[in-house]
């Protein structure tokens, strides 16, 4: 790959991540302080991502992939977003807020797809090229972290409505790598047989008969369930360490993202040595032991339970998340290989975090009127840490390793 490819992609990658971290992680905090919003209001608005990852198979395999160059699709969503962004900058309550970030998400959950399809096209070795290029999206997350607390825009002392602001400055980014993507390496449709998946390819109902294998359909069913606890961290952990007083919260979140790179490097020496089902036994624990940090933390003398708690992110998200796309490609063979990995995602971050946000929102708004104020926080992180401990324990009961996942791990 040409030195001025490998940047041009760099720079892509990292905007693409970086306009993510710089609204999302503090959406919660904003909703509930800048627009008053309750706890299902915010699931509602939280749920718009899940919705945006159902719809975005449709969109790129229908039409991105069919139809129009990767990077032009890429700079007119992103050019759309930073519209959108500006529109929710300027949202005065939910009711107006939500329309906008409901369209938002439906144009952005396919972009993550679509950097993924420009990078990859231009690449003589994927697998080798690719870490070195996606490193720099989670780098994008973090820059996006440190600046909101950097502009002190997520304390609980910070200037009232200033969590607004994070909406201008990701309006601004997307509206840079709108421009910017005219100028990427030309992405045009694949005229094969691949680029002419059918309907149920497409969205990978035609992987669903890897469901017969118990094991496969246990892993399915752990995925979706595991992604309730995920949900929680997504739409409460800013609010809650901005709410107990841990000084500048979204930037210390960051650590989440630099444990993830960490981590991800491990995976491999652990997928060898312990297999897949310790190894995502971890993941599944560890989610557990994250909310109970949280639930007996504070911002005082035991803050280190909570930077420990968001330090655990990276074992958390990569050790079951990456480990099961890992497993799924050994169990899903030639035939099913991009089939299944759809249908694990449409479960995952469409359906199952779906469901997350909605349970999320009504634990939160439950122990509002349900529990003392000084107590409520702990109650709400009870909850995951309950259903995380009783997903690690059926999946350890029920799932048993087979030759194939053996030989491939």
């Amino acid at each position: 790959m040409k030195s001025t490819t490998r940047a041009q992609l760099s720079v892509m990658m990292f905007l693409q991540f970086f306009i993510w971290g710089a609204w999302f992680v503090t959406l919660g905090t904003f909703l509930g302080t800048n627009l008053q919003a309750n706890g299902l209001e915010i699931a509602n608005v939280f749920s718009t991502q899940s919705w945006g990852a159902i719809i975005a198979p449709f969109i790129i395999g229908l039409i991105a992939d069919r139809f129009f160059n990767a990077e032009r699709i890429l700079a007119v969503l992103h050019l759309a977003g930073a519209v959108l962004m500006y529109m929710m900058f300027n949202a005065e309550n939910v009711a107006v807020f939500y329309p906008y970030v409901f369209i938002y998400m439906v144009l952005y959950m396919p972009t993550l797809a679509l950097v993924n399809s420009v990078s990859f096209r231009q690449m003589k070795n994927p697998e080798k090229e690719f870490s070195f290029i996606r490193v720099f999206g989670t780098l994008g997350w973090i820059i996006a972290g440190l600046i909101i607390s950097l502009l002190d825009w997520d304390n609980s002392n910070a200037e009232t409505g200033a969590l607004k602001n994070t909406f201008m400055m990701a309006a601004i980014a997307s509206a840079a790598l709108g421009l910017f993507s005219f100028t990427l390496p030309k992405t045009p449709p694949v005229k094969n047989a691949e680029g002419n998946k059918s309907f149920t390819q497409i969205i990978g109902l035609d992987a669903l008969s890897l469901l017969k294998d118990k094991n496969f359909l246990t892993f399915f069913i752990a995925s979706v369930l595991i992604c309730i606890p995920l949900a929680f961290y997504y739409q409460n952990a800013n609010p809650f360490l901005t709410a107990v007083g841990l000084e500048n919260p979204t930037a210390k979140m960051a650590i989440g993202q630099g444990s993830e790179l960490l981590f991800l490097l491990l995976i491999p020496f652990l997928f060898k040595r312990f297999g897949f089902k310790n190894t995502i036994l971890i993941g599944m624990l560890a989610w557990a032991v994250r909310y109970l940090l949280f639930a007996y933390g504070n911002a005082g003398e035991l803050s280190f339970m909570l930077i420990i708690g968001i330090a655990l992110h990276g074992i958390c998200y990569d050790f079951f998340f990456v480990s099961g796309q890992i497993y799924t490609d050994a169990k899903a063979g030639e035939k099913y290989k991009s089939s299944a990995q759809g249908l694990i995602t449409l479960a995952t971050y469409g359906v199952g975090m779906l469901i997350g946000f909605w349970v999320a929102g009504f634990v939160t708004e439950h122990y509002k009127t349900a529990s003392p104020a000084d107590s409520f926080w702990q109650n709400v992180w009870l909850v995951p840490a309950g259903i995380a401990a009783v997903v690690c324990f059926l999946f350890s009961v029920i799932f048993r390793n087979d030759k194939k996942t053996a030989t491939n791990a």
